[in-house]
């Protein structure tokens, strides 16, 4: 009887006092997970931030033209050509802006009806691309530009993440075959999935 009441009080008094150790190795792992997920988003706001959007580079040269129009006397005795290489400045020291004429676009067979994509773009280049190049390349650039299109599934582009990877895509597939020049950026000016 003795032993059997010895029994009963240590298993009575270990279970309020113990720590279950797997329990407490989930709430480790489920810290260490958060901890990591935030640290992630973190740095993802960070290089979103850091970004140039079409609506800076605009900004940028609005200012430039602002400040070119603006130059008090200078510009008013140098009349247009004043502005001008006001405005020739600035997009020389952002690099060359080309914009694609909008197309249309197959995309992969995907759950239900088929479907297709209209999309615009503006390449920025760096500074030393010559637009010479780039007009040669043209022919390029598009045919890359579709086939890449004409590979992905609408779900893909639909969601934000499948956009910026089409423009990782789209910059590897451009800088690929550039010589001179290098592609530093993509706007999308339009983005439509029928």
């Amino acid at each position: 009887m003795s032993e059997e009441k010895k029994t009963v009080d240590h298993d009575g008094s270990a279970a309020p006092s113990g720590k279950n150790p797997l329990l407490v190795v989930l709430v480790l792992v489920n810290t260490l997970a958060v901890c990591a997920i935030g640290f992630f988003q973190f740095q993802n706001h960070k290089k979103l931030n850091s970004v140039t959007t079409a609506a800076d580079v605009m900004q940028q040269q609005l200012a430039g033209e602002a400040h070119g129009e603006g130059g008090g006397e200078k510009a008013a005795e140098g009349g247009e050509h004043g502005g001008g290489a006001a405005k020739e400045a600035s997009v020389k020291t952002d690099g060359l802006m080309y914009p694609i004429d909008p197309f249309t676009a197959n995309l992969a067979q995907g759950e239900g009806p088929k479907r297709y994509i209209r999309i615009s773009l503006v390449l920025k280049f760096t500074k030393e691309t010559k637009k010479e190049e780039v007009d040669a390349r043209k022919p390029q650039i598009s045919d890359a530009i579709i086939s890449m299109l004409n590979a992905k599934k609408p779900e893909e582009l639909l969601k934000r993440e499948g956009k910026e990877y089409l423009k990782e895509e789209i910059k590897s597939a451009i800088n690929n075959f550039m010589i001179d020049g290098h592609l530093e950026d993509i706007f999308y000016v339009g983005f439509q999935i029928n």
